[in-house]
């Protein structure tokens, strides 16, 4: 038997087992947990449809590309790998308060070309901001992903980095906390001169030697957040410590996307046995498309305050069971779809040694289309949506 997990009085997600017993605490009009089951035969199809894997990490043409073939100690290898651990670090808070009023299109945005083999120009805005600032300052020529020069306030002044997140001219506001970046930028770097050889391909490399070469993703996290306290997203509820770990959860993600083997027959260099052990990144946009797509539902208060932009302070209830409910939603997609397969009697490894798809594929799927929806690139047909409402508002340095 299913059941309705809530959170404090707050949100509350529909999970929905292989029987679909599931009611919801009052009626509607359509019974959204039958919505959401469609949608997520979609997410399904969708990702077997458009060959969505790890492998689509390589197609975006801000990323930058580690070699086809890991060997340690390749420059071109721990260059991807410094520049990934950089943008895990700074990836936070990139919400604009100019959303949803008429200066919208005067939020901060950075200016670079459209890709690494592209020359036409573009304003990037929200992550996509992170990225081209670091790249644009790589082909400066400035070591900015180097965590012994951006550790170094002489080799890496504040001005300095402050000029990297510059706004393109027409934009009303500056990166966000931006304080706060240059704070984690001395932190972690030092962490990584110190302690790891001044690398995260070297962190890697003790990881894997620690582990005998079969550490997993999660023992990978719990190494990033134990060693990088700024890493460590982590609050206390009513006497409870709960962990949420985004950022370096993403880490490891984007660790194995960007080196995930061309090969069925090559295991990953870092993560052989997989990222199972990890879950969806607890944010702002992904809660978003949940209730978007009616797998999450708020209550009308919660619905009015962000409907207003009202902000949640870090911490608060309401921003903590928005963030855990996403977690438990993506979850339950996950063991959906092995049912649906289950059912399908569909036993095919979506992965190289990946029975199931994993809850990472799957964020990054929602993600992607979150993206689409607010760029109006796509919208949903064939199932019942809730309208989309402004993403809750925390200034934070966890996402």
């Amino acid at each position: 038997m299913s059941s309705l997990y809530q959170l404090p009085n707050v949100v509350e997600f529909n999970e929905k087992n292989s029987m679909g017993l599931i009611r919801l605490a009052k009626p509607v009009e359509v019974n959204p947990v039958i919505e959401s089951s469609r949608f997520v035969l979609k997410i399904y199809k969708s990702i077997l449809r458009e060959g969505y894997s790890p492998h689509t990490w390589r197609n975006h043409p801000l990323h930058l590309l580690p070699p086809i073939h890991y060997t340690p100690g390749d420059p071109n290898a721990r260059a991807c790998l410094d520049w990934i651990f950089l943008i895990s670090s700074l990836n936070f808070s990139f919400w604009s308060v100019e959303e949803g009023t008429p200066r919208e299109s005067r939020r901060y945005g950075v200016e670079w070309r459209e890709g690494w083999d592209r020359d036409k120009p573009k304003v990037f805005t929200g992550y996509w901001s992170l990225v081209a600032a670091l790249n644009k300052a790589l082909e400066a020529g400035i070591p900015i992903t180097d965590p012994a020069f951006y550790s170094d306030p002489i080799l890496c002044p504040d001005s300095l980095i402050e000029d990297i997140f510059k706004p393109a001219p027409y934009c009303s506001e500056t990166v966000p906390l931006l304080k706060e970046r240059i704070a984690i930028m001395r932190e972690v770097g030092s962490i990584m001169t110190s302690k790891f050889g001044g690398s995260y391909e070297t962190l890697l490399v003790q990881f894997l030697s620690r582990y005998s070469g079969r550490g997993t993703a999660l023992q990978l996290v719990e190494l990033i957040t134990d060693e990088f306290p700024s890493f460590r997203d982590e609050t206390v509820f009513k006497g409870k410590r709960v962990y949420f770990w985004k950022r370096a959860q993403i880490l490891a993600a984007e660790t194995w996307a960007a080196f995930y083997p061309i090969s069925s027959d090559t295991p990953h260099p870092f993560f052989p046995g997989g990222i199972s052990q990890l879950t969806m990144f607890a944010d702002y946009r992904v809660p978003q498309i949940l209730h978007h797509l009616r797998i999450l539902s708020y209550p009308p208060s919660l619905l009015a305050l962000l409907s207003s932009y009202t902000y949640f302070p870090p911490g608060c209830r309401a921003e903590l069971s928005i963030r855990a409910a996403s977690i438990l939603a993506v979850e339950a997609i996950r063991d959906e779809i092995a049912c649906i397969r289950e059912n399908e009697g569909d036993f095919t490894p979506i992965l190289p040694g990946q029975e199931e798809i994993p809850s990472v594929l799957i964020d990054f799927f929602l993600w992607d289309l979150a993206k689409k929806i607010e760029n109006r690139e796509e919208q949903i047909e064939g199932i019942v949506t809730s309208g989309v409402i402004p993403a809750h508002r925390t200034r934070s340095i966890w996402y």
